[in-house]
């Protein structure tokens, strides 16, 4: 009959060696986890790009469709303001011959409505003058 040493040295040796074997089977299916967390993670990170190129390629034709409409507002603006300005160049060019033909029609009317325009200008300016002297 075997000692009782010996039987329970055996059952140490064993149970240790279940602990390894265990120990093991768990190292290798925490490894197998990783693994596939990996796995799956590099999975999504591969759709999550293929989405951002997918969305990409929709919105670059958009943005250039965009910018392409505003340059042509802006160049339709700058066209009539220069029609514009056009426009009013000629109106103060008829307006200065007008002037001009008045002048040599009337000289004498015209000295006295300059005259009278800068008697009330003068007239004016001196009140104006004059209330902010009295203010301070």
């Amino acid at each position: 009959m075997p000692s009782t040493n010996t039987t329970a040295s055996k059952t140490n040796h064993d149970t240790a060696a279940d602990a390894r074997r265990l120990s093991g089977e768990v190292m290798q299916t925490a490894e197998e986890a990783v693994g596939n967390t990996r796995a799956f993670a590099n999975h999504q990170m591969d759709k999550a790009a293929e989405g951002v190129r997918d969305l990409r390629s929709h919105i670059e034709p958009a943005i250039e469709h965009i910018a392409s409409r505003a340059q042509q507002l802006a160049s339709r603006g700058a066209n009539a303001a220069s029609d514009a300005s056009a426009k009013v160049q000629k109106q103060l060019n008829h307006y200065a011959e007008a002037t001009g033909r008045y002048v040599a029609d009337q000289p004498v009317k015209s000295v006295l409505i300059a005259a009278a325009a800068g008697a009330a200008l003068a007239a004016l300016l001196m009140a104006a003058r004059n209330n902010r002297h009295n203010r301070c």
